[in-house]
C-alpha cells in the first residue's frame, strides 16, 4: 500500500480512535493493537484527524490533531447538524504521532540442487516429453519444495532484515511482526490493523462500544424523539403524590480538558428512580461533551435519592437532573478566599459544580 492510497484513506477526515485513547503518542502492532498502555476516556475526546502519512518498509507513521466534541445544547429531536462542535484539543507543538507495524513481506528464495545448472525456458522445452507420450504428474523437485520459506527461515530472516533497518523506522514490536510472501495478504493485514484503530464516524462498533446512557441518547436522535422508559410501568413525577428528590449534593469532576478549553455550562440526564430510591437508568438528554457527561453519570450513579410515592407506596418514576459544570480558575478561587476571610493556598482544582433536580418533564 502506498503513501497516496492511505493518504486518500486517511488524511482530511474526522476519525475516532476506537479505543478512546487519551495519549498523543501511540504505538500499534501489525494487527491494530495497542503497544504499551494509554489512559483511555470517553469518545467526545478520542477524536483525531490525519494530516500527515508516511510510510516505510517495517511500519506507518501518521501526524495529525485531536478534537473534543462540545455539545451546544440540542435535545435529541433537534438539528443533529448544530448539535456540537469540534474543538482543536491538540498541544501546542505536541500533534497526535501514531505508528502502526506492517506485516514484513518476504520474496521466495528457490534453491537450485547441486552440479545442475538452473533451467532456462529452452532447456525446460528440450527436456519435456512430446505430446503423445502418456506420463504421470512429477513429484514436486527439492527446489520447488524449497521456494517457500519455512516458518523458522521466514522469522530468521524478517529479525535480520528489522535490525538492518535505521532504528527510526523499525517496528514498534519487532517480535511480533509477522511474515508473508503476498503484498496483498500484507495489504489486507494493514487496512485490517486501521479498522481496528479508526473509525470513520460514529459506526455500529463505536456505538456497541458505547456505554448505556450514550445509546439511548442516539436511539433518541435516530428515532427524532426524547427518551422514554421502555417499562411501562415506570410513571412521571407528575402522576405521583410525593415526588423523588436527590438526598445528597454531589460534584461530579471536571478534567483538564474541559479546564484548558473553557467548557462549561448544563447537561441534562433524565433518570428513572427505583422504588428503592436507587438511580437505574440513566438516559443523556442534553449532553455537554469534553468527557464531562461521563463523569456526571458516575456521580449520579452514587448520590442517594427519596422514591416517589403513589397511594402510600414507592413507585419508580423518572425524573430529569440538570447538572451544572463551571470553570474553576485560580482567580475566582482567590476571589472566594477573600471573601471569606481565608488564604489561598497553591492552585485550585477544578470544581465546584451544582447540581439542580427538575421535578416538571419538559
Amino acid at each position: 500500500m502506498t503513501e497516496d492510497e492511505l493518504r486518500k484513506m486517511l488524511a482530511g477526515k474526522a476519525l475516532y480512535l476506537r479505543g478512546g485513547y487519551l495519549d498523543n503518542n501511540l504505538s500499534f502492532n501489525e494487527h491494530g493493537v495497542l503497544i504499551g498502555h494509554s489512559p483511555q476516556g470517553s469518545f467526545t475526546l478520542s477524536g483525531v484527524q490525519i494530516d500527515k502519512v508516511r510510510v516505510t518498509k517495517h511500519k506507518v507513521e501518521l501526524e495529525g490533531e485531536r478534537f473534543g466534541l462540545h455539545f451546544l445544547g440540542a435535545l435529541p429531536y433537534e438539528d443533529p447538524a448544530k448539535a456540537f462542535d469540534r474543538v482543536n484539543i491538540t498541544p501546542k507543538k505536541k500533534p497526535v504521532k501514531i505508528t502502526v507495524d506492517r506485516e514484513l513481506v518476504i520474496k521466495p528464495k528457490v534453491k537450485k540442487e547441486k552440479g545442475k545448472p538452473a533451467a532456462t525456458p529452452a532447456r525446460a522445452a528440450q527436456a519435456a516429453p512430446p505430446p503423445s507420450v502418456a506420463s504421470a504428474p512429477a513429484p514436486p523437485t527439492p527446489a520447488a519444495a524449497e521456494s517457500e520459506p519455512s516458518a523458522e527461515c521466514a522469522a530468521k530472516e524478517a529479525q535480520a532484515e528489522i535490525a538492518a533497518a535505521p532504528a527510526a523506522e523499525r517496528p514498534a514490536d519487532p517480535k511480533s511482526v509477522t511474515t508473508t510472501t503476498s503484498p496483498a495478504h500484507a495489504t489486507q493485514v494493514l487496512k485490517d490493523a486501521l479498522d481496528h484503530i479508526f473509525a470513520q464516524g460514529l459506526d455500529e462498533r463505536m456505538m456497541a462500544a458505547m456505554p448505556d446512557f450514550w445509546k439511548l441518547y442516539y436511539e433518541a436522535v435516530d428515532n427524532k424523539s426524547d427518551y422514554r422508559p421502555s417499562d411501562p410501568n415506570i410513571l412521571r413525577q407528575s402522576m405521583v403524590d410525593q415526588k423523588a428528590r436527590l438526598e445528597t449534593n454531589f460534584e461530579p469532576a471536571s478534567n483538564q480538558f474541559a479546564q484548558d478549553y473553557g467548557v462549561a455550562g448544563m447537561s441534562l440526564y433524565h433518570v428513572v428512580i427505583g422504588a428503592d430510591g436507587k438511580p437505574s437508568e440513566i438516559a443523556v438528554a442534553r449532553p455537554i461533551g469534553f468527557g464531562l457527561d461521563e463523569s456526571a453519570v458516575a456521580s449520579i450513579r452514587k448520590a442517594q435519592f427519596d422514591p416517589a410515592i403513589k397511594d402510600g407506596k414507592p413507585v419508580p418514576v423518572m425524573l430529569d437532573l440538570v447538572v451544572q459544570f463551571r470553570i474553576y480558575s485560580k482567580r475566582t478561587a482567590v476571589a472566594s478566599d477573600e471573601g471569606s476571610g481565608q488564604t489561598a493556598s497553591g492552585p485550585s482544582l477544578p470544581g465546584p459544580y451544582t447540581l439542580q433536580d427538575k421535578h416538571q418533564q419538559p
